[in-house]
């Protein structure tokens, strides 16, 4: 691994996990164990940080055919059985002790690859985890029924019939489009600069790095058809890819998109969301090689796909790329960690630019794809600020206005020509609550969450715990009455349907999404990330609540708020065909971004304001919580020159109580098929106290080396109270 990639991603590079002792020539006498390559390494599935090494298991001769490299295995550890994947088969063992043989061979698929266990080895060690974590994602859970669809050593040319996944078992001999090779290049890459050459290296088994901020919001000029583009270029050259999205409505969408382009057979889906066996059929059609392109959400990041080509990224800005349980990794640092061991392209694509992504341009690890100003203009609405001098000009009120008079205008305009949507910050009827009287937020008297009233003639409720609050009083001023401080979708909606009669209204938020809306004068409302679609993009969209995106508590507040509006604002038609934007919003700095729709400069002025801070992506750091005693136990044993060291300090109260419900959701066993593997970890670290670590990318693989050896000493001595650690996590600053 190159300098440059140490610097620019975060990692030593060490792709192999702690091996013992000393080496010790094992008996080729005894007739129970193999001929070759007598001794099997097994990694645990366990937890403790201080069992995070290869284990040396002797292999019997009655398994000798069938204990191979990556296939599951039970074995006896501190007189339990565990089970584990076998890594690999060597001569000499590792300890001068007595081996104990394997136990069972759970199945004889060889789930693991080497390059899935290289990976998921570099990904603990960035993030200060265990291997074991991070496999309970990389490898689905086993589906005995599913297994004998896939004899060892055989590759099915087809899915099986009546897959849930969407894969329909199509003979290729009968139905010859089932199977049909990549189409010719659509010219779509032509209005970037730097596109052509991108996909003519992909085509010529290259692996070039991009960073594209995509024009393509709806149509045959969608985002999707971008990456199906690329997909297919990389198919072309004789190589399979990976493509990794958000949530549920981007991954079938994208689907769509790659079935029409390759053919089902040669796209398979894993997420989570389709259950553990249609999930286990994909990862064997994938591991089998009759899949060569891998689509879905976290977990298709380490699909085993064979001669790996091409690793796509959708959004990455997005925070549902960041895995909830430990080690905590984002998709997008564990494909580049996988496109830097295997040799492949990368594509990361979204409307708006994240400060990551940036830095990766500016440090040359990638180029970036984009269109030149005069494309942009061509391609983009007309955006209007409706607090800018013009416009409180004409309407001095617009800046105290929910919906400013250029707003109205605008919609009443688009609705003569087709549907308009409305982006409204939050769901629900009122989402915030505050006392009638003197104006302080009003909170559940249970668990202090904030309460929020459903519906109009609905009582107040917790947004927390759903407890309802039917005697609430004050407790600064004593009052019993509440007022809404924020107007969420619902209400929005139910104020348009008056506004405009005879226009049906369409609500998009919470637990009712849509995905898609006719192509006829309508009014949407939706929240951020759940806006629908339109066949030949909106009249008009109107961006609300900007100030309530804006103020939020994060160092990415300002950030996320132009991704959420750029994602709204594409969707519109371009300015050549009517398209209008309005956006509500103080300040002129992130609403410019927007209007002058420039994504990349908006990335590059965050990126460098982060980097005269000292704070990410600029930096790696490090969130330790615990007790204060822990904390200080902990760090005696960790060097932090050349780190900069904040707190010990108590954690603030809100964010302790958001922690809490995140650990509870990981504990959750109907969650994504991990069983609650990871709860005890997550449960454990919530302290009273945390300390933050800021250390620059060269120094990252020293720091979190040190933090991970003293986390597994403690463990092993078991002294101390527990310490929980997240790198670069994205819910403390």
């Amino acid at each position: 691994m190159t300098e440059t990639t140490r610097d620019t991603i975060g990692t030593d590079g060490q792709l192999s996990l702690l091996h013992g002792f000393g080496p010790a020539k094992l008996p080729q006498t005894d007739p129970e164990r193999a001929s070759t390559r007598p001794v099997a390494r097994v990694v645990l599935d366990a937890q403790l940080p201080h069992l995070d090494r290869f284990f040396d298991y002797a292999v019997p001769a009655a398994m000798d055919a069938e204990a191979q490299p990556g296939v599951r295995v039970k074995v006896r550890f501190a007189g339990r059985e565990h089970t584990g994947f076998l890594a690999e088969r060597v001569d000499e063992a590792s300890t001068t002790a007595t081996l104990l043989p394997l136990g069972k061979v759970v199945s004889p698929q060889r789930v693991l690859t080497p390059e899935v266990l290289a990976l998921a080895t570099a990904i603990a060690a960035r993030s200060v985890g265990t291997v074991s974590d991070v496999l309970r994602l990389a490898v689905p859970p086993r589906m005995a029924r599913v297994e004998d669809e896939f004899p060892p050593g055989t590759a099915p040319a087809v899915a099986p019939a009546g897959d849930p996944a969407g894969d329909p078992a199509v003979d290729p001999a009968v139905d010859p489009g089932a199977a049909r090779p990549a189409q010719p290049a659509s010219g779509i890459f032509r209005r970037y600069s730097n596109g052509p050459a991108y996909l003519q290296h992909l085509r010529a088994g290259e692996s070039p790095r991009a960073v594209l901020t995509s024009l393509g919001g709806f149509g045959s000029t969608a985002w999707t058809e971008e990456i199906a583009e690329a997909v297919a270029e990389t198919a072309a050259s004789g190589r399979g890819s990976i493509v990794v999205v958000p949530d549920q409505r981007d991954l079938a969408r994208i689907e769509t998109a790659l079935v029409a382009r390759l053919g089902p057979t040669a796209v398979a889906r894993l997420t989570g969301e389709d259950g553990a066996t249609p999930r286990y059929r994909s990862f064997l059609r994938i591991l089998h090689g009759s899949a060569t392109v891998a689509v879905g959400t976290r977990s298709a990041a380490y699909a085993p796909v064979r001669d790996l080509g091409l690793v796509c990224l959708w959004d990455d800005g997005d925070d549902q790329h960041l895995e909830q349980r430990a080690p905590y990794q984002h998709v997008r640092d564990v494909l580049l960690l996988r496109a830097e061991q295997e040799g492949a392209a990368v594509l990361l694509s979204s409307f708006s630019r994240s400060t990551e992504a940036q830095r990766l341009v500016d440090t040359g690890w990638a180029h970036a794809v984009q269109a030149d100003r005069a494309e942009v203009r061509r391609a983009t609405p007309r955006v209007v600020h409706a607090a800018d001098a013009y416009q409180m000009e004409r309407d001095p009120l617009a800046a105290q206005a929910r919906i400013p008079h250029a707003a109205w205008a605008a919609a009443q305009a688009g609705l003569k020509h087709g549907p308009v949507l409305l982006q409204v910050a939050r769901t629900g009827f009122s989402p915030s609550l505050a006392c009638d009287r003197c104006r302080h937020a009003a909170r559940c008297s249970s668990c202090a969450g904030p309460l929020a009233q459903p519906s109009r003639n609905a009582p107040p409720a917790c947004r927390w715990c759903g407890r309802p609050e039917t005697s609430w009083s004050c407790p600064e001023c004593g009052g019993v009455r509440v007022r809404a401080t924020v107007a969420g979708a619902t209400r929005t909606a139910e104020e348009l349907g008056r506004a405009f009669p005879g226009v049906p209204v369409v609500s998009s938020a919470g637990e009712h999404i849509v995905d898609a809306v006719r192509d006829v004068p309508a009014v949407v409302v939706a929240t951020p990330g759940a806006e629908p679609v339109a066949p030949n993009g909106y009249a008009a969209v109107i961006l609300l609540d900007g100030n309530a995106l804006l103020s939020r508590e994060s160092l990415r507040a300002g950030e996320d708020a132009l991704r959420r509006w750029f994602s709204a604002a594409i969707l519109a038609r371009p300015s050549t065909a009517g398209g209008t934007v309005v956006i509500t919003g103080d300040d002129d700095v992130a609403v410019g971004h927007l209007v002058r729709w420039d994504p990349a400069g908006a990335a590059a002025r965050e990126l460098l304001e982060r980097q005269h801070l000292g704070l990410p992506p600029a930096v790696r750091y490090a969130v330790l919580t615990g007790t204060r005693e822990a904390l200080t136990y902990f760090l005696e044993g960790v060097e932090t020159e050349g780190a900069r060291v904040v707190g010990p300090a108590p954690v603030p109260p809100d964010i302790r109580r958001e922690a809490m419900r995140a650990a509870r959701a990981a504990a959750d066993p109907k969650d994504t098929g991990r069983s609650g593997a990871a709860a005890p970890d997550a449960l454990a670290g919530q302290g009273s106290h945390r300390v933050l670590l800021f250390f620059p990318y060269r120094a990252a693989a020293g720091m979190t080396r040190q933090l991970r050896a003293r986390r597994a000493t403690l463990s092993a001595k078991r002294t101390g109270e527990p310490v929980h650690i997240r790198l670069d996590a994205l819910d403390v600053l």
